[in-house]
């Protein structure tokens, strides 16, 4: 386990030069009191782009020796929010936020384990995989004294869900507020709107949903896969930038990874959890996401209610599941937000 302290002696260097410098030439301006760059701040596309800011790679390594690749953005003495991925996307996915947050905030992101430069490892995949993984990234990386906003999309939600059930201490130790996005706790493929069905069969059924979660057959650029990608994953209105950003990511993942992590998500359930998400937690989805519908947003906020855990529920009109790329200003306000509670 690499120590807090370790993490701090590698912020010398470059690193800190380039955050002493700023995001870089392309982000034109930000508006004055704004903490968080706009897209409107820069110029068009600019915070899809590769960031100019030159991470410190934090080595994490697992109980079963798979190493996981975690980058920090900013002054490490700023104010932490860690990033965790979806399926079948990487830390690559939060370029966005890392352009828009990294000049005021530290930005911390991973890749999950068996996506980008992170092994697979040796454990069957499930939800305490995510969960121990996450903790293993909160301890290299985060302070008791200096609390993290933790932001999960997609599977990354259901990371930050499972470490809240099996970490409960962690919780409000580490964590000042949470963000989940576009994610759910079961019923992922009865709930899904993927595939098309005649009205008289109102949900997928389970083995079919299971051979398309686990299919591992190998996706290649084309226009037919970027359309698939769009399709499946994002909104009709989405801009061709968009639509490229997410294809680049989709299609560097594994066919391997891809399958054997669709398969451990088809039974996924834990939906208990959500009594230990004991900090303000906001709960957002696009109305138009086909992978994990508003159902699943509608149900995860009324559990953290009841548990007087909900701070938000923010439906975003005409988006799709990637609305961290889709809806970049919307995402990133209420990330902003919750880290000024």
């Amino acid at each position: 386990m690499v120590t807090r302290r370790a993490v701090e002696g590698a912020a010398v260097g470059i690193g800190g030069l380039a955050a002493a410098a700023g995001i870089g030439a392309f982000l034109l301006r930000r508006r004055r009191g704004n903490s968080f760059v706009t897209t409107s701040d820069a110029q068009p596309d600019a915070l899809l782009r590769t960031p100019v800011l030159v991470p410190r790679i934090v080595p994490v390594v697992t109980d079963d020796g798979a190493e996981l690749h975690v980058r920090v953005y900013g002054d490490p003495s700023a104010a932490p929010i860690v990033f965790s991925h979806g399926w079948t996307c990487s830390a690559d996915f939060w370029i966005p936020q890392i352009n828009a947050f990294a000049e005021n905030y530290q930005v911390i992101v991973y890749d999950q384990r068996g996506h980008g430069r992170s092994d697979v490892g040796s454990r069957p995949l499930g939800p305490d995989v995510l969960a121990d993984d996450l903790a293993d990234v909160l301890a290299a990386t985060v302070a008791e004294d200096n609390k993290a906003v933790l932001v999960g999309h997609s599977m990354g939600g259901m990371s930050v869900m499972a470490w809240a059930g099996r970490y409960p201490e962690q919780v409000d130790r580490l964590v000042s507020a949470v963000l989940l996005a576009s994610t759910a706790t079961d019923s992922l493929v009865r709930e899904t709107t993927v595939i098309p069905l005649p009205t008289r069969f109102p949900r997928v059924p389970v083995p079919l949903g299971r051979v398309v979660l686990k299919s591992a057959v190998p996706l290649r650029p084309s226009p037919v896969t970027r359309q698939a990608i769009k399709y499946v994953s994002m909104a009709p209105g989405a801009s061709a930038a968009e639509v490229a950003f997410c294809e680049k990511i989709v299609l560097e993942c594994a066919p391997r990874t891809r399958g054997i992590w669709g398969a451990a998500l088809t039974d996924l359930d834990i939906h208990e959890a959500l009594a230990n998400m004991n900090v303000p937690t906001s709960v957002l989805v696009g109305t138009a996401d086909r992978l994990t519908p508003p159902v699943h947003a509608r149900r995860l906020a009324g559990a953290l209610k009841a548990h007087d855990h909900l701070s938000r529920l923010i439906e975003l009109t005409g988006v799709g599941h990637m609305s961290s790329v889709e809806s970049i200003d919307e995402f990133n306000a209420e990330v902003a937000r919750l880290r000024n509670l």
